[in-house]
């Protein structure tokens, strides 16, 4: 079968049954977060954070969920990882939504947190959830074995902070007040930590659950992180505002360049095709079980939202 055909027969085939664990993952990691503050006071700060956790694609958490049940963690403890780097990813977006930094007056669809409550009250939010993404990853439900704990706290600290995503941040920022536009090797190194660490860290999560090589989900998640970028700022030029739920087209209003900008919308299109297709070549080892994992990859290109 061919890369082509099999794009088509996922698309028409499993759309239905990837939206559906798709939408049982995000029940599983909102119950989870749930439980977690079902006990926390009523204020502002955990209004915020119950606020910010609503919604979402909760793709992250998903590819926890579905590269644990590869190796054999049950759902019950794998959720647990899961809620972590979504939590870890709404903390993100919460501090990028500020003044300071994007600007943002929605997010999905909603006033963002700033706006909701103020600025003050969401940097706290962002602080907490942060904090909550590791107190997670700490508990004993996380893993029975403290080595595969620290392992978790490590490695996301690292995806998350200077080596990777808030790297990726500075770098944004940088961007919008450099004499030049940043060229495409810049803009792949960028990218790679902004976005593409947090997704790999995701997608590796499974098999670090179970002190196994995270090394073969590598290239599947940093093809998977980059179509996810390129898909993003292709929809920054195509997409529909009420779909997306957050302004658009705000990168060409800045100036700044973009995979679209730099390579033109098909190709753009057509890189990300081809990063699919290098994504679902290296799950060929965990056969069909992968399934999942490859109609993933088709969705972050297809998604409009």
């Amino acid at each position: 079968m061919t890369a082509a055909s099999q794009r088509e027969l996922w698309r028409w085939t499993g759309s239905e049954v990837f939206q559906a664990a798709l939408t049982t993952a995000a029940a599983q990691v909102q119950s989870c977060f749930d439980d977690v503050l079902a006990d926390a006071a009523d204020v502002p700060v955990t209004q915020g954070m119950r606020y910010a956790l609503r919604g979402g694609k909760r793709l992250r958490g998903f590819l926890v969920l579905e590269t644990a049940r590869l190796h054999g963690i049950e759902p019950e403890q794998a959720v647990i990882a899961a809620a972590s780097v979504e939590a870890l990813h709404a903390y993100s977006l919460v501090h990028d939504d500020l003044p300071c930094m994007d600007d943002d007056d929605l997010r999905r669809g909603q006033p963002t947190v700033h706006k909701k409550w103020n600025d003050g009250i969401a940097v706290l939010v962002g602080d907490a959830l942060q904090t909550l993404a590791f107190e997670l990853l700490a508990r004993e439900a996380c893993a029975p074995d403290p080595a595969v704990r620290i392992d978790l706290v490590a490695t996301l600290a690292r995806a998350s902070g200077i080596g990777g995503m808030v790297l990726g941040q500075a770098q944004d920022m940088a961007a919008e007040t450099a004499s030049q536009p940043l060229t495409l090797e810049q803009i792949l190194t960028l990218q790679g930590n902004k976005t593409g660490a947090l997704i790999r860290w995701s997608a590796e999560a499974g098999a670090r659950l179970a002190q196994a090589d995270p090394a073969p989900l590598g290239t599947y998640a940093s093809a998977l992180g980059l179509a996810f970028q390129i898909a993003d700022d292709i929809l920054d030029v195509t997409g529909d505002a009420s779909r997306a739920g957050k302004r658009l087209r705000k990168d060409a209003g800045a100036g700044k360049a973009t995979f679209v900008s730099l390579l033109g919308l098909e190709a753009a299109q057509g890189r990300a095709r081809d990063l699919v297709d290098t994504a679902c070549a290296a799950l060929d080892p965990y056969g069909a079980d992968a399934d999942r994992l490859r109609q993933t990859a088709h969705f972050v290109i297809s998604r409009d939202y």
